[in-house]
């Protein structure tokens, strides 16, 4: 699997590839879009990755930075420089957990439930609290797949590859009124992983939640939320999607997150102000961990 990634390092914008493999990163210079417009150019000619490896590999200005260098600052996958040209949206309800029947052999495609999050400015990093209301009803964490599309100058959505993201919610909220309270449920931050992998959208991923208090296990299990666990097919799900032009502005950089697994809050836990939510997706070697807070009420 190839993997990508962007920082900022001293004020300055730098890529590099793979995961930490021994506490040191190799970072090379990445200035303006350059990156970007690779990933365009490459966009379904079916050799992406290669393209993209080989664009920020060869030439730029190189050094190695360890990984907990406090001069070092992950970014989320492609974020672009005005950030807030950038969208958080995704799936609900789309897990074959939550149906009582598997899909037929080419069904006819129903789209699941849709929500906006929010602006991309809004995406947390590993270890960054993820900030909640000050008084949710019940919260749960949702491991899931991230898109991330590119959408190019004339609005044209390019797929460049997946990561990992956690959906904080209120589900608690959520279910008091499902057709009136979901977007205030979803009001919650989110965390999302640097990691991008080039490729397609993962038949398989599996991991597991451990949620830690006080430094303690206090509640874990596992989770799936690759294609094979999704009731919708990914390709019927994105195409319907960018069906509406308001999702193809130019420019526009899109993380899409496709639903997750039953968690914490089916086992009847409650996530509490503190805790911190780890998400171990062990199928690709990533980690995910980022404490709650409970928001300040307002005077």
């Amino acid at each position: 699997m190839s993997i990508f990634f962007e920082s900022i390092y001293k004020g300055r914008r730098y890529a590099g590839v793979g995961l930490p493999s021994d506490g040191t990163l190799t970072l090379y210079a990445a200035d303006g879009d350059r990156l970007r417009n690779v990933f365009l150019s490459a966009a379904g000619t079916g050799a992406e990755a290669a393209a993209v490896i080989a664009a920020v590999t060869e030439g730029p200005e190189t050094l190695s930075v360890a990984t907990d260098d406090p001069g070092l600052r992950f970014l989320p996958p492609l974020l672009p420089a005005d950030a807030n040209n950038s969208l958080i949206n995704g799936f609900m309800g789309t897990h074959r957990s939550k149906f009582d029947r598997a899909p037929e052999p080419n069904e006819e495609f129903t789209p699941p439930n849709y929500y906006i999050k929010g602006l991309g400015s809004w995406l947390r990093l590993p270890e960054e609290p993820l900030v909640t209301p000050a008084n949710p009803v019940w919260l749960l964490e949702e491991p899931e797949i991230v898109l991330v599309y590119v959408n190019d100058d004339e609005g044209r959505p390019h797929y460049t590859g997946y990561g990992f993201g956690n959906d904080l919610n209120d589900i608690g909220l959520h279910l008091e009124k499902p057709w009136a309270w979901t977007p205030y449920a979803k009001l919650c931050e989110t965390s999302i992983a640097p990691w991008l992998f080039l490729g397609e959208p993962p038949e398989t991923v599996t991991g597991r939640v451990v949620i830690e208090r006080n430094g303690e296990t206090a509640w874990e299990g596992g989770f799936s939320c690759g294609a094979d666990s999704l009731f919708q097919r990914i390709p019927d799900m994105a195409e319907y999607l960018f069906s509406y032009p308001l999702l193809r502005r130019p420019g526009l950089v899109n993380y899409l997150f496709l639903g997750a697994d039953k968690a914490s809050y089916h086992d009847g836990f409650r996530i509490g102000d503190g805790d911190r939510l780890v998400l171990c997706v062990d199928s690709h070697g990533v980690e995910l961990a980022n404490p709650v807070r409970y928001a300040v009420p307002a005077d």
